[in-house]
């Protein structure tokens, strides 16, 4: 699974629940469905946020000699890709909710630093030294473990939601 969108809809389902809202012209019954599809997906948006902050990245530790220092740069990369994510419920053209990494929101040099940390495997230079290179590694993949244990409860919750609007509409 890669990190950076996660859709959750049952697209024809939702589709013809987003044309029954339109119909039965309730302004209010879409914006009760949208609101419910919003928190239904903002436990596994927090969990995604909560997820990365609190994933550990190692390193395989000193080589010889007395080298090192302080970190160049002074940005919390976890807080930064926490930061970023995003999350965005429609009820109308393609109904349901998206959890995505918005890369926009993240320094150049950081925009595939979400994606690479789920990998588990980051490779970069040490200190900006293109001739000397560290692997760290990031355990565990923080999107994809998170996604995988909140899918069952959202595929339940979109489903008692469609059920319940349903109701209404009919």
């Amino acid at each position: 699974m890669a990190v950076g969108n996660v859709q959750i809809t049952g697209t024809g389902q939702l589709l013809d629940l987003s044309r029954s809202l339109r119909a039965a012209g309730g302004p209010r019954l879409a914006q009760n469905f949208t609101r419910r599809i919003r928190r239904a997906a903002e436990p596994l948006y927090t969990d995604l946020q909560d997820s990365i902050r609190s994933t550990t990245i190692q390193s395989p530790g000193r080589g010889q000699g007395s080298r090192g220092g302080s970190s160049p740069t002074t940005r919390p990369l976890r807080e930064s890709i926490a930061g970023a994510i995003r999350l965005s419920v429609r009820a109308s053209a393609n109904p349901g909710a998206r959890l995505w990494v918005d890369k926009s929101r993240l320094p150049s040099d950081l925009r595939n630093m979400a994606a690479t940390i789920n990998s588990g495997r980051i490779r970069h230079p040490v200190y900006g030294n293109r001739r000397r290179w560290v692997t760290q590694t990031a355990s565990p993949p923080w999107w994809d473990s998170v996604v995988t244990r909140h899918q069952p409860r959202m595929r339940a919750e979109v489903e008692r939601v469609l059920g319940d609007v349903r109701r209404t509409i009919t």
